[in-house]
């Protein structure tokens, strides 16, 4: 048997390479990244390709591991190469995610490390790490000292984190779901919906608020349907509205909306994913007033604070409201729940082995400080604005004036189907590669999104996507 230990430690070794080899794969790795980066405005937003990253497919997974040169080229050929290219300025579509590099390298000591960011027990300066970071985002929110969160990988996972909060924080048992009333818009995220049916609430009864011109949700429709719902004995218990929609970037009114929550005793939750972190500057501060009465909303740092795709966070005013949904009793972690000075991650969320996602966020803050986020969200509001007034210039209608960083657009001809005709528009724009927009329907109409966040779109690239559109229109 020590023998066959001894054999088997041999090769097992092969998983911790020597200083020489891991300089080697190292180097090998941050020239690609450098030379990526250094040729970042020059590499298209979208590339057309043929193969779609079939290339993988013929280099299966085997016993034996291929060199980093052929690992790279795999991953240039096939990865980095075709389609989307999100870290380009060019980006411009759906809601652009970030790539900021300090996060990238807070990434990689975070894997190095590999700190285990559940408990805090474990490791007491991640978690530590991860509460202060909670608490600066509750703090800018305006949420009161007992609010808590969690850093989670995405919006729609802590979309779905906050509405089992809500169904648990008003006592929703499977016996009361059919007679409960949810209350959305139709500009509500899609992962609402998903967090609906995962917690087990798609048998609710699901009322969609009217929408004004500027498609934010009618406070008065809201009071009227919950006033009808309690006359019909039915029981009104969530309300969710949305701090910047992806279709438009509509902030809906949430001060009224949260008035109405507080009196019909409804759980209020709100979507900030995108929009939230615009409360960093002036103007965003005062569009964004009424975050601090939902009893629960998610923001994104991987939208508004440019990180890359991996991090969102749900906020709750009070953290026992997590704690409800999501403590546990196990036997194996007894020494892990002693007394301790800070909440555990895993006590408060649907996961126990986490990554140490907080260092992502916290070196590039902590490097940087806050000033160059607030400026580069600040720019995105002027860009938006700048482009509005530019493409109608243009010829293009451009009906609701950007209250964050989107704007929507089309082109009317003078004959023909106007819908084909900005399809075609669209996909000239994606054939050209150096910019990236989307699409999507408004009152049955097909529409062009310009959505801007990236942190590396800067007015030169605003320009060449306006000068193509002039362009191709023509």
């Amino acid at each position: 048997m020590r023998d066959k230990l001894l054999e088997l430690e041999e090769l097992a070794r092969q998983l911790e390479p020597l200083p020489l080899q891991r300089d080697e794969v190292r180097q090998h790795v941050i020239n690609y990244s450098e030379n990526f980066l250094d040729n970042i405005e020059s590499v298209k937003a979208y590339e057309t390709s043929a193969g779609k990253g079939e290339g993988l497919l013929d280099s299966p997974i085997s016993e034996e591991g291929i060199g980093i040169d052929a690992a790279i080229e795999l991953i240039r050929t096939n990865v980095d190469t075709p389609g989307l290219n999100p870290a380009s300025g060019g980006h411009l579509g759906y809601i652009p995610g970030g790539g900021i590099y300090y996060s990238a390298l807070g990434d990689y000591l975070a894997d190095v490390f590999n700190r285990y960011a559940g408990v805090f027990y474990a490791s007491p300066g991640a978690v530590r790490m991860e509460n202060m970071l909670i608490r600066w985002m509750c703090d800018l929110v305006g949420y009161p000292a007992e609010a808590g969160g969690n850093l989670t990988t995405s919006g729609s996972l802590a979309n779905m984190i906050a509405v089992v909060t809500a169904r648990d924080g008003r006592n929703i048992k499977s016996a009361d779901v059919p007679r409960s009333v949810i209350y959305l818009s139709r500009q509500t995220h899609h992962s609402i919906d998903k967090g609906i049916r995962v917690a087990g609430l798609c048998e609710c009864v699901i009322r969609y608020i009217d929408l004004d011109e500027r498609f934010r949700m009618q406070p008065r429709d809201l009071a009227q349907k919950i006033e009808s719902d309690k006359a019909a004995g039915l029981n009104p218990f969530l309300v969710v509205a949305s701090a910047g929609t992806t279709d438009v970037g509509a902030i809906d009114p949430l001060t009224e909306i949260g008035a109405i929550a507080k009196e019909s005793g409804c759980w209020y939750h709100i979507d900030a994913a995108y929009g939230g972190f615009f409360i960093l500057t002036d103007e965003g501060k005062e569009k964004l007033r009424g975050l601090e009465l939902a009893d629960s909303l998610i923001i994104d740092p991987h939208k508004g604070l440019f990180l890359p795709y991996g991090l969102g966070v749900v906020l709750v005013k009070n953290v026992g409201d997590l704690a409800r949904s999501y403590s546990f009793n196990a036997n194996y972690m007894q020494d892990a729940f002693t007394a301790q000075d800070e909440v555990s991650p895993a006590e408060i969320s649907p996961e126990l082995t986490k990554h140490f996602r907080g260092l992502r966020l916290w070196l590039p803050l902590k490097l940087h400080g806050v000033a160059p986020f607030r400026a580069c969200l600040e720019e995105k509001l002027l860009l938006a604005k700048y482009f509005y007034a530019e493409v109608k210039k243009l010829g293009f209608e451009s009906d609701l004036e950007p209250e964050l960083s989107v704007v929507t657009f089309r082109y009317v001809p003078s004959s023909g189907d106007a819908d084909e005709f900005n399809k075609r528009l669209m996909n000239k724009i994606i054939e050209d590669g150096r910019v990236f927009v989307s699409s999507t329907k408004l009152n049955g109409k097909f529409t062009m999104r310009f959505a801007c966040l990236s942190f590396r779109t800067h007015l030169k690239m605003v320009d060449m996507l306006l000068e193509k559109l002039a362009n191709e229109a023509a």
